[in-house]
């Protein structure tokens, strides 16, 4: 095999330096763009400009953020920009790439919880920006709300119930365990902690904006991941569903989004009216009959807890095999949440073959592809 180095590289090589327009380097030799002058606007400046422009109710950057561990404040990104760009640099964000959705070990074209995260952002934002209120803040709640997610999908809660006194919950264990080293600011950690229905309303406008958009996003997403795979057909969506927001992701999204934006300054309150409400209930509905507890993914679900749990029992009674060789008694609560936080972090196929090469998992025992799923 030859090291000679491939054309492509050569040429890459070449533009090492950038182009060297005189008093500027830039990255174009034929670069013409231009803007107009003036000093760079500083953080200050769009914390005013958000004063100026967002409706009553928004929520403001101020300075460094509220947050648990004091910061000087950046000089050009408010307090919510720099969350954003926390999360979206973090560990835990990398790993929802490799992190169940709906489906274990999902193709090319279905979503994963890192591509489902950036589409519930698409949707806040486009919510929170509709509203006038912070786009920012809507973003960051977004892009983090799933970062508290297990291996295998919502089976990996269930998983963890067993071993986590006060319950192992996605929202929470995100913000408050996942995240907590990021030091974000205490309106993103609320959001993230109460973006599910099930949980108290979120403290912001923007993080109830959040609640909708992943709803919005997954029942539309899900359906439409679940009709290329062959699960389910599009003709058997009722007209409930159908004559209200169509029966494709797009025709559904825009539909709910206007919809929210809609009856949102109308009343003053985020939420939807009846009737488009009562469709996304609809599809959210046929998608937990058609999807979600059809036995192939009950089946899975099971392998997934199967699965989990046995690492959890053989981490908890080794814990000087966990990162960082945890010093805690065998089995102790200490043992016990170190695991749970270790493995929760994992991703689908790493937690996998793990249990294979730890546990001599049974390989055909594993969480089964779509491909090797049947009805």
């Amino acid at each position: 095999m030859s090291n000679e180095l491939m054309p492509r590289a050569k040429a890459w090589a070449t533009t090492m330096a950038g182009h060297d327009h005189g008093e500027l380097v830039r990255a174009h030799r034929d670069s013409t763009a231009r803007i107009g002058q003036r000093p760079p606007q500083r953080r200050e400046e769009r914390e005013e400009l958000e004063r100026l422009i967002l409706l009553p109710g928004a929520t403001l950057a101020k300075g460094a953020g509220n947050r648990l561990i004091e910061e000087e404040p950046d000089s050009e990104r408010t307090c919510f920009e720099r969350d954003r760009d926390r999360i979206i640099h973090s560990t835990a964000f990398r790993r929802l790439a490799g992190k169940t959705q709906v489906m274990v070990h999902p193709t090319d074209h279905q979503r994963t919880r890192l591509t489902h995260a950036l589409e519930v952002a698409q949707v806040a934002t486009s919510i929170a920006r509709g509203l006038g209120v912070n786009v920012t803040l809507a973003d960051a709640i977004a892009l983090g709300h799933d970062c508290g997610h297990g291996p295998g999908g919502h089976a990996s809660e269930d998983a963890f119930d067993a071993f986590i006194p006060e319950g192992y919950d996605h929202g929470p264990w995100g913000a408050d365990v996942v995240l907590s080293g990021l030091n974000l600011c205490a309106e993103t950690l609320d959001g993230i902690r109460n973006h599910s229905w099930s949980r108290p309303a979120p403290g912001t406008v923007e993080g109830e904006i959040v609640s909708w958009a992943d709803r919005i996003a997954y029942v539309a997403h899900d359906l439409e991941d679940a009709h290329r795979a062959g699960v389910v057909d599009l003709a058997d969506l009722p007209a409930e569903i159908t004559e209200v927001c169509g029966s494709t992701r797009r025709d559904q999204i825009r539909t709910f989004v206007h919809a929210v934006v809609e009856s949102s300054t109308e009343t003053g309150v985020v939420g939807m009216d009846p009737d488009t409400a009562a469709a996304l209930a609809a599809l959210r509905a046929f998608n937990y009959e058609r999807i979600y507890t059809r036995p192939a993914s009950v089946a899975q679900a099971h392998a997934v807890v199967a699965v989990l749990h046995g690492l959890v029992e053989h981490y908890a009674a080794r814990p000087h095999e966990l990162p960082g060789r945890v010093e805690a008694d065998p089995d102790s609560p200490e043992a016990v949440r170190a695991a749970v936080t270790w493995i929760g972090g994992m991703t689908d196929r790493y937690a996998f073959d793990t249990a294979v090469r730890e546990l001599n998992w049974d390989v055909d025992a594993l969480p089964k592809s779509i491909d090797e799923l049947g009805e």
